[in-house]
């Protein structure tokens, strides 16, 4: 006859398992975000041979962070990513035609987060708007009546035969804050912005196991694991701070380094 289990052994065996799924999870967890970690490096360097691409079109000049251009139905605000109309629609951006599948390349696998801009569709990408891409303003009266916008009205980025050190500048990388994802990468020292709040805003997210990855200037994708602080948040009693928890949301989102010096090709 055969003899069937006994309830200790069905314990045993059922300790034996969970055991090992335990043991396993955590390495297949890391397997699951490594695959996913290369698919975004891989799509951030489409980026920058798009970007690239793009500088060669348009006279060595980088696509725009973002633009607010005046047109007949209102005001359309144009970024590097998607360009949105007065009406809340979302259109291609300028990178659009320089990618083959765009809006694939521009999403990064490991991010699942709402947009933090707009209606557009989030990315969890940001491109470097303190140094590479054109910042607009909203548009406004010139002195002869006429309506300046779009690149009229822009806080232009950095040319190309300023680029002393494009091995060491992030042009795009994962973006991160407390709201999720931010597409305008900002450096840490604010003097571009003169804002401390945006600034801390536009960090980047450490979410590939701790690591985030980066597309540097001259093309290549190196990833990041130790996340900084920013030069004004050395001392408990500055603003920055405070800013340490919102809006950046630290310590999953950080910046690149705590100068300027990964961020400024000059």
């Amino acid at each position: 006859m055969r003899r069937a289990f006994t309830l200790i052994e069905l314990l045993v065996v059922l300790g034996i398992v969970t055991l090992l799924a335990s043991v396993m999870l955590p390495s297949l967890k890391s397997v699951r975000e490594n695959s996913r970690s290369s698919e975004c490096a891989s799509r951030l360097r489409q980026l920058s041979v798009a970007a690239q691409s793009y500088a060669n079109v348009f006279r060595e000049v980088f696509p725009p962070a973002i633009l607010f251009e005046m047109t007949p139905s209102g005001v359309r605000t144009v970024a590097w990513d998607f360009v949105q109309d007065s009406s809340g629609g979302v259109q291609p951006g300028p990178l659009w035609s320089f990618t083959d599948h765009p809006f694939t390349v521009q999403q990064c696998p490991s991010f699942d987060g709402s947009s933090t801009f707009g209606a557009d569709p989030y990315t969890g990408f940001n491109y470097n708007t303190s140094f590479i891409g054109a910042e607009g303003s909203w548009p406004i009266m010139g002195e002869n009546g006429e309506v300046l916008s779009g690149w009229r009205n822009a806080r232009r980025g950095l040319s190309m035969n300023q680029h002393r050190h494009p091995t060491d500048t992030a042009l795009f990388g994962d973006g991160g804050w407390q709201g999720g994802a931010n597409k305008f990468m900002r450096a840490p020292s604010a003097t571009v912005e003169m804002d401390l709040g945006i600034v801390y805003a536009g960090a980047q997210a450490f979410r590939h196991l701790g690591c985030t990855n980066v597309a540097w200037l001259d093309g290549h994708v190196r990833g990041v694991c130790q996340a900084c602080t920013g030069m004004h948040a050395a001392q408990s009693t500055s603003a920055a701070f405070a800013y340490l928890q919102s809006p950046l949301g630290w310590p999953q989102n950080g910046f690149l380094s705590d100068d300027d010096s990964s961020y400024d090709p000059r």
